[in-house]
């Protein structure tokens, strides 16, 4: 690390320590479609700024699911403390709410050994109710009505369950994958119980935040974008997901478990049932995964105080607008010329 990257690791370290002084804690985030280049970016910059990272992916909190999330390994950390990666078990449920009380803890902790909380993913609404303290009301529970929608999905398939969906809250609809069958009965149950769609109760939350934040969304062009995610699984069929998605299917987890909302495993449900080709399975992914980074799009364009940077080929541009992005909201400057770590381009999430 550099002088300069020194001196402003210091000024976040010193500015951290003093949080009553500074009113509320800082923290960073770094926002972005799947296949974007988030991971890579994330390291160069938490490495300037004194970081650690807090996975903001809602499916890396799982223990095995490695290739599939685009996990970020040990060994591949650069020595930068990351959080939130393998504390579940895929049979375990994780839940927005759960995300932001951990998030909230380790902002705290992070702040107080003098460091820069920052969050990096993909997942919205787990980033976004960190961001703004969003409050999640207990809207109680129907279980004969969600055995009804199982029964449903499961006589008429997930298209049929997700179009009832659209009928009540389209705008949820959007935000969901057909085969996201536990939150898309989550949201009709919310509407049964309370006569009000999950979005218009997403929509309500305050927007203030009760962090000294700063968002940083990576975008490039779509067609570029959908490249790389086909290219991306691609590599990851070569690192080994076949056998990764087997041995975790084959555990006998339950096919509607949060876990097996994620891409890359349930699209390898027909090839195993020898419904399908593997070659089938792999485009299913590839286009579920198209269609995730568009709906990702989508929910950050309705977020507020995001700073966009574009993602493309010349890295050194785009470290230089993040820093630029950085030093307005911190009121830190980082010279960047001659700085190897921030030249070193990558490919990351």
């Amino acid at each position: 690390m550099t002088q300069d990257n020194n001196a402003a690791a210091s000024r976040i370290e010193q500015d951290n320590h003093d949080v009553k002084s500074a009113g509320k804690p800082k923290l960073l985030v770094l926002i972005g479609p799947t296949a974007v280049g988030k991971t890579q970016l994330s390291l160069d910059i938490a490495k300037a700024y004194n970081c650690e990272i807090i996975s903001g992916d809602s499916m890396q909190v799982y223990r095995g699911m490695d290739i599939g999330t685009a996990k970020i390994m040990p060994d591949e950390r650069q020595g930068i403390v990351h959080h939130l990666i393998d504390i579940r078990e895929p049979d375990e449920p994780y839940s927005t709410a759960d995300f932001q009380a951990e998030c909230q803890r380790l902002i705290l902790e992070i702040t107080a050994r003098g460091k820069l909380p920052f969050i990096v993913g993909g997942t919205g609404l787990y980033v976004e109710s960190v961001c703004y303290g969003f409050e999640f009301a207990e809207s109680g529970s129907d279980p004969a009505y969600r055995a009804e929608l199982e029964q449903f999905a499961d006589d008429y398939g997930a298209e049929a369950l997700h179009a009832k969906l659209d009928e009540v809250d389209p705008v949820s609809a959007e935000r969901l994958h057909p085969n996201d069958r536990r939150r898309i009965i989550r949201a009709m149950e919310i509407f049964r119980l309370t006569g009000e769609k999950m979005s218009e109760q997403l929509g309500r939350q305050t927007k203030t935040s009760p962090y000294d934040l700063c968002i940083i969304g990576l975008h490039m062009d779509r067609q570029k974008l959908y490249e790389r995610i086909n290219a991306r699984i691609d590599l990851m069929m070569e690192q080994g997901l076949e056998a990764e998605a087997t041995r975790i299917i084959e555990t006998g987890i339950a096919h509607d478990a949060v876990s097996m909302q994620g891409l890359g495993y349930k699209e390898f449900l027909p090839y195993l049932a020898g419904e399908c080709s593997l070659s089938e399975s792999v485009e299913l992914l590839k286009r579920d995964t198209r269609r995730f980074a568009k709906r990702q799009l989508s929910w950050f364009r309705h977020m507020k105080d995001i700073v966009w940077v574009e993602s493309d080929e010349n890295f050194h541009n785009k470290i230089t607008a993040v820093h630029d992005i950085i030093a307005g909201k911190f009121g830190v400057r980082i010279e960047y010329i001659s700085n190897q770590s921030f030249l070193d381009g990558g490919n990351g999430q």
